[in-house]
C-alpha cells in the first residue's frame, strides 16, 4: 500500500512549534544551560584563529619567546574551558532530549486513557504507536540537538564575521558576501536531499511492515502458493527505496565537492589578496593566517544552520501529529459537576461512590453511531431489573454489541436516557459505572506478565487467597494448577502461551475478582473446546446469580438460561421475550434457534 508524503511542500512555521511551549517549561533551565555553554564554545572557536595570529606575530615572526609560557597556559586554559563547556552542554542536551521525549510520551499516554472507545475502533494501532514513540523521539531530538547546532552555528557566524571585519574589512566583507550565496546553495541541495531521505524513511517503514506480514502470514502464503506475489510486492518496495537512496546519494555527492570548491575558492582569494597586503606591509602575516582559518571554517556552521531549518521543517509534521492527538477530545465525558463529586480516572473520589444494585432502564432511547447514517435504536424502552439475565442473539454482524456498548457507556444515547438504579448514568462518573462492570470478551486480551498479575489487574491490592478464590469460582484453578509454575506462569505477549480456553478462564477470573454488579459475556464460549465450555457454563451459572448480566451468545445452553432474550437483525432489535415466548411466535428467533439446534446436533454426532 502506498501513502502520500505528508511532509512534502511544507515550509517552516514558528506557529506550529508554539504548541510545544508547555513542554519546554520544565526544561527551561537545562535549555538555558545548553545555550549558554554552547555560546562559550563558539566564542572559543572564534578565538582560536586570533590566538594563532598572536603566536605567529608575537613569537614566530618576532623570533622571541618572552612570555610564551603564559600564552601557552592561556591556550591550555581555553581548551580546558571548552572541554568543560562541551561536557556540560552535552549532558544538559541529553537531559532535555530524554526529558522532553519522556514528558511528551507521558502526556500522550495519559491523554489516550481519556479517549473514548470509538477512537480505538477507528484508529489503527500502528498510527497510535508511531505518534507516541517515533514522533515524540524525533521532536525531543530536534529540540535538544537542534538548539545545540543552532546556537553554535549562529553565534559562530556572527562572531567570526565580526572578527574578520575587525581584522581586515576588505577581506572580511568579501568573505561575508559569500555566506548568503552558500546558504542559498545549501538550502537548495538540502531540500532535495531531505526529500529523498523522507522517501527512504517512509519506504523503509513499508518494507518493515511487509517483512512483518510476510513472517506472520508465512503459513497462509504457502497454503495459497502466494510466494511469488509476496516477492514481487517486496521487490517493488526495495526497488523504490533503492532509487530514492541513489538519488539522495547523487545529490549529496554533488553537494559535498561543490562546498569544497566554494571553500577552496574562498581560501584562494583570501590567500591571493592577503599575500598582496602582506607584501605591501598593510597586513601582518598572523592576520592573514587568522583570515584563512575563518575562510576554511565559516562554511560548516552555515551548512549546520541550513540543515537545522530543513530538519525543523520536517519535524513540524511530527509536532502536528502529536498535537492533533493531544487535542483530540473524548466523545464521552463527565460534566464538571460529576467530576467535582466523583472525581476522574486519575483522581477518583471513591468515598462518594454509591453502591450499585444493577437496575437498568432504557428510557425512550434513540441511537446512531457517530460515523453512521442510520438510527440503530429508535424510541427504545427496556427495563432490566437487578439480577436479570439478558441474552442478545443474532447473526454475525447484526449489531448485538450495540446495547452492551450503551450500557457500558462506551457510547451515549443520541436522545433519551439510560438509568442505572433509577438515575441517569450521566449524573455519575464513567469510572464508577465501569468499576461495577465485568466484561469477558470473545477474544480476551491478557497483559504480559504472570497469571497472578493478569487476574488481579483490576484489583492490584488483591491477596493470593482472593485470587485463588476467584479462580475457583470460575473453575479456572484446575487449569492454573496444570501450568508449569501455577499462578507464577508467564502468559507471554498477549497471552500467547495459553490456549484460547485458558485465556478465557483467566479473563473470567479477572472480571470476577472485581466483584461487579453487572456482567457482560461477549460470546465467551464461541471459540473454545467443549470441555472448557462446560467449565465456563458452570462458572456462569454460579457467578451470574444475583447479578445483572448481558450475554451476547449463540450457544443454546447460554441462551436458554436467560430471563429475557433480545433478537437483533440489521442493527435493530426486532423481537424480545423469553425463550418459550419467542419460540411460540415462530419468527426470526425461532429460525436462529432451529439453525443453532441443527449445528449443535451435528457437532454432538461428530
Amino acid at each position: 500500500m502506498q501513502y502520500a508524503d505528508e511532509t512534502s511542500g511544507k515550509r517552516f512555521d514558528a506557529g506550529v512549534w508554539k504548541t510545544m511551549l508547555r513542554f519546554f517549561v520544565p526544561h527551561r533551565k537545562e535549555l538555558v544551560k545548553v545555550a549558554f555553554f554552547m555560546l562559550i564554545c563558539s566564542v572559543i572557536d572564534v578565538m582560536i584563529p586570533l590566538y594563532q595570529k598572536h603566536i605567529i606575530d608575537k613569537f614566530i615572526f618576532a623570533r622571541s619567546s618572552g612570555g610564551i609560557w603564559f600564552v601557552i597556559a592561556a591556550g591550555v586554559a581555553l581548551m580546558l574551558v571548552q572541554l568543560a563547556a562541551t561536557v556540560i552542554f552535552t549532558r544538559a542536551a541529553i537531559r532535555v532530549e530524554m526529558g522532553f521525549s519522556r514528558d511528551l510520551k507521558k502526556a500522550c499516554f495519559e491523554h489516550l486513557q481519556t479517549l473514548s472507545l470509538s477512537y480505538y475502533n477507528t484508529t489503527p494501532v500502528g498510527y497510535i504507536i508511531a505518534r507516541v514513540m517515533s514522533d515524540t523521539d524525533k521532536i525531543g531530538l530536534m529540540i535538544a540537538w537542534g538548539l545545540v547546532d543552532f546556537m553554535w552555528g549562529l553565534s559562530y557566524v556572527l562572531f567570526a564575521v565580526t572578527a574578520m571585519l575587525t581584522l581586515s574589512f576588505r577581506l572580511g566583507i568579501w568573505l561575508a558576501a559569500m555566506i548568503p550565496v552558500m546558504a542559498v546553495v545549501t538550502a537548495w541541495f538540502q531540500k532535495r536531499i531531505l526529500s529523498c531521505n523522507r522517501t527512504v524513511r517512509h519506504t523503509n517503514s513499508l518494507i518493515t511492515g511487509a517483512f512483518n506480514e510476510g513472517i506472520l502470514g508465512a503459513r497462509t502464503s504457502k497454503t495459497l502458493v502466494a510466494e511469488d506475489i509476496n516477492i514481487e510486492e517486496f521487490g517493488g518496495l526495495t526497488g523504490q527505496m533503492y532509487r530514492a537512496s541513489v538519488r539522495g546519494a547523487v545529490w549529496s555527492a554533488a553537494y559535498t565537492p561543490l562546498m569544497l570548491m566554494f571553500g577552496a575558492v574562498s581560501v584562494a582569494v583570501i590567500m591571493a589578496r592577503g599575500l598582496g597586503y602582506v607584501a605591501e606591509g598593510v597586513m601582518a602575516f598572523g592576520t592573514l593566517s587568522a583570515m584563512i582559518s575563518y575562510a576554511i571554517n565559516i562554511f560548516e556552521p552555515v551548512q549546520h544552520l541550513s540543515n537545522i531549518f530543513s530538519e525543523a521543517t520536517s519535524t513540524q509534521v511530527n509536532i502536528e501529529r502529536v498535537d492533533a492527538l493531544l487535542k483530540r477530545e473524548p466523545e464521552i465525558t463527565d460534566s464538571p459537576e460529576v467530576v467535582r463529586v466523583y472525581g476522574d480516572s486519575f483522581a477518583p473520589k471513591r468515598e462518594n461512590w454509591e453502591p450499585l444494585r444493577g437496575d437498568i432502564c432504557f428510557d425512550d432511547v434513540t441511537f446512531k453511531y457517530p460515523d453512521g447514517d442510520e438510527y440503530v435504536l429508535e424510541h427504545f424502552d427496556l427495563g432490566v431489573p437487578a439480577g436479570t439475565r439478558v441474552a442478545i442473539v443474532g447473526e454475525t454482524g447484526a449489531g448485538k454489541s450495540t446495547l452492551v456498548n450503551l450500557v457500558c457507556r462506551f457510547y451515549e444515547p443520541t436522545s433519551g436516557r439510560i438509568l442505572i438504579d433509577g438515575r441517569d448514568y450521566r449524573d455519575r462518573s464513567q469510572l464508577w459505572l465501569r468499576s461495577n462492570i465485568g466484561y469477558v470478551l470473545q477474544s480476551p486480551h491478557l497483559f504480559s506478565g504472570t497469571v497472578r498479575d493478569n487476574i488481579r489487574y483490576g484489583r492490584p491490592d488483591a491477596s493470593d487467597e482472593e485470587i485463588i478464590e476467584a479462580a475457583k469460582l470460575v473453575s479456572a484453578h484446575h487449569i492454573i494448577e496444570k501450568l508449569p509454575e501455577g499462578l507464577d506462569s508467564d502468559v507471554g505477549e498477549g497471552g500467547d502461551r495459553l490456549s484460547t480456553g485458558e485465556k478465557q478462564l483467566v479473563s473470567f477470573a479477572r472480571a470476577v475478582l472485581t466483584d461487579p454488579r453487572i456482567f457482560v459475556l461477549d460470546e465467551a464460549t464461541s471459540s473454545i473446546d467443549t470441555e472448557t465450555e462446560l467449565l465456563i457454563q458452570r462458572a456462569v451459572s454460579r457467578v451470574l446469580a444475583g447479578r445483572t448480566s448481558f450475554l451476547i451468545a449463540h450457544r443454546l445452553s447460554t441462551i436458554k438460561m436467560a430471563d429475557l432474550i433480545l433478537a437483533v437483525r440489521d442493527g435493530k432489535i426486532i423481537e424480545r421475550g423469553t425463550h418459550s415466548e419467542l419460540l411460540r411466535k415462530g419468527g426470526y428467533y425461532r429460525q436462529l434457534y432451529s439453525m443453532q439446534y441443527e449445528i449443535e446436533a451435528f457437532r454432538s454426532i461428530d
